[in-house]
């Protein structure tokens, strides 16, 4: 509504490629700048939020700290600066990440521009220090309620999730997800589901982009009921009619739990959210804070590694990008492959690199020069004139922005082997008539800073030991969650520092309560009865109630229609008055 332009701060390419899709589909102009664009494609993409019609641009933190940004971000008339997923800023939250820091540098280039920090889950502490890092000049907190009293929360012991989940989806109707902690998982139990006819796709981050649109829009459009996957899927989900969230694997924090356990029941209908456990489980949940946190010296030589892997010199590597196979790298230097991936998300927490997991990239094309030129080509040369008129039809915005190129379509279309096309655009891009960005098979690594020296290299305590410490109470206080017999609503309200005294009533932990509550209550009810019958014939409901108001009269009269019904008592026709049968 504003003039001007609104640049959203999100930490991941594929929330940010979601959130451009969706808001160009609805017709609004927007672009995102992230590791796995070329140079030229950032510096046009800067360009048009300058002097384009651009209303929308997504950045990564890190990328506030460059230069290139900064002298950009000067000439831009910027009417509002959005951080998304607003917790990474805090040491508190669950997902840190020490580049939103850099976040509040901007207020010294333009002062009056107005910041707003969103974040689904953020307690107490997160709330405050969201604000301070952020600079706010006052507390203003927007706050809905945590309390979605349409969905219950289960946590489920079991020694045979398959069994526990399979019957579940039997015995309950309606669309929903399946959470695993791996891709591997997350394959093996759609395919099992899928053996025994339930209507399932899997989805991780490392398929295709089409591959994941199409199971997307399958879920979306209820083709496919089940959609199994990582934490990947959920980006953007905006599904109403989700029934169901089921867990496979126990997340790392409250907070994640509660975002993918509340991607259910949007349209305020019963909905339910079951996490399913076994001892080994929790196990691995202690054990997982030594595997996160590899040991300092560890993760330096994983740092020193990794540019001699690249051949970069001390002082270089500056914003360079570089394709990585982890599993050779790690077989390479003889290092344990999970212990790499976590040591290179530790170099990424303390902005050392980013490491980006938005693996099978598609090509991408921008045609740089103009019509005569493209037609000189074409007509030299039959397979660029079969290649370049498939690509001028099929994309139109091609003059003015990047634009994903399907190579196997475009194998269709014109009959040319994907050798044969690769050839050629890459002869089109030698020529700067294009810029050719072939597909990618594998993820990147970016460098943040140059290169350091060991002297240089140094890992302060308050990134690595006390997010250790917090790691540790994220887990601790999962395990609480999945062990605790009181009300798991009110465990999750409580946690957001949300007071709550009134269970829920539904969850299995409230359930058994009840159940065991129901037992006493019989066997007092019955002594009570016995009582009454040596005194009188009939007896009125309400001299029962009063003499057990410790418990609701809902719970009474239910015990009292359960004795009714196996005989044991007698209602008269008023059903007001009882009488107890004699045997």
């Amino acid at each position: 509504m504003l003039e001007g332009i609104c640049i959203v701060i999100s930490p991941l390419i594929a929330l940010m490629e979601d959130q451009v899709r969706q808001l160009k589909s609805r017709g609004v102009n927007a672009v995102a700048v992230n590791s796995s664009m070329s140079k030229k494609q950032i510096d046009i993409a800067l360009d048009n939020a300058i002097y384009g019609q651009t209303k929308f641009l997504y950045v990564s933190p890190e990328r506030l700290k460059t230069r290139l940004f900064k002298a950009r971000f000067e000439k831009m008339n910027v009417n509002l600066i959005a951080v998304d997923e607003a917790h990474c800023i805090s040491q508190w939250g669950y997902d840190f990440r020490p580049p939103y820091l850099e976040i509040a540098a901007l207020r010294k280039i333009k002062p009056n521009v107005t910041f707003l920090a969103l974040t689904a889950t953020a307690t107490q502490d997160v709330v405050n220090d969201i604000q301070e890092k952020l600079q706010f000049k006052s507390n203003n907190v927007i706050r809905q309620s945590f309390r979605r009293p349409n969905l219950t929360y289960n946590s489920c012991l079991t020694s045979n999730k398959l069994n526990r989940i399979e019957h579940f989806l039997r015995c309950n109707e309606g669309s929903g997800i399946i959470y695993c902690s791996t891709r591997r998982k997350v394959k093996e139990l759609a395919l099992k589901l899928h053996e025994k006819g339930f209507s399932v796709d899997f989805y991780h981050a490392g398929l295709e982009y089409d591959e994941r649109k199409r199971k997307q829009a399958a879920w979306f459009s209820n083709k496919i009921r089940v959609i199994v996957s990582t934490n990947a899927f959920g980006m953007g989900i905006d599904k109403p009619d989700v029934r169901f969230v089921l867990h496979h694997d126990a997340p790392h924090s409250i907070e994640a739990y509660f975002q993918e356990a509340g991607r259910a029941g949007r349209d305020g209908n019963e909905a339910v959210s079951n996490l399913y456990y076994n001892e080994k489980d929790l196990q691995l949940l202690e054990e997982s804070v030594a595997t996160k946190y590899p040991p300092i010296p560890f993760i330096k030589q994983v740092y020193n590694a990794l540019g001699n892997h690249f051949q970069i010199a001390i002082g270089a590597g500056l914003n360079e990008v570089y394709p990585i196979d982890l599993a050779e790298f790690a077989n390479k230097y003889k290092f344990n492959l999970l212990l790499v991936y976590n040591a290179l998300k530790f170099l990424e927490l303390c902005g050392f690199i980013f490491l980006s997991e938005n693996y099978k990239q598609p090509s991408r094309l921008k045609v740089l020069g103009n019509n005569h030129d493209l037609y000189n080509f074409q007509v030299k040369d039959k397979d660029l004139h079969k290649i370049i008129q498939f690509i001028l039809r099929t994309e139109m915005s091609v003059y003015e922005d990047y634009a994903r190129l399907n190579e196997f379509k475009l194998k269709k279309a014109t009959g040319l082997s994907l050798q044969t096309i690769h050839s050629k655009l890459q002869f089109l891009h030698q020529h700067e008539v294009v810029d050719f960005i072939p597909r990618s098979e594998k993820p990147t690594i970016t460098y943040i800073t140059e290169r350091l020296l060991d002297s240089n290299f140094s890992i302060p305590p308050s990134i690595y030991k006390d997010r250790k410490d917090i790691a540790k109470q994220q887990i601790e206080a999962v395990i609480d969650f999945l062990e605790t017999t009181s009300c798991k609503n009110n465990f999750l309200l409580n946690y957001f520092g949300e007071k709550n005294e009134e269970n829920c009533f539904r969850c299995n932990s409230c359930i058994n309560h009840l159940k065991t509550d129901f037992k006493i209550l019989n066997s007092q009810l019955k002594k009570i009865l016995t009582v009454i019958a040596k005194k009188e014939e009939y007896t009125p409901i309400t001299t029962v109630l009063a003499a057990l108001n410790a418990y609701k009269e809902e719970d009474v009269l239910h015990a009292l229609r359960n004795l009714a019904d196996h005989n044991e008592i007698h209602l008269d026709q008023t059903g007001k008055m009882i009488r107890v049968n004699r045997s």
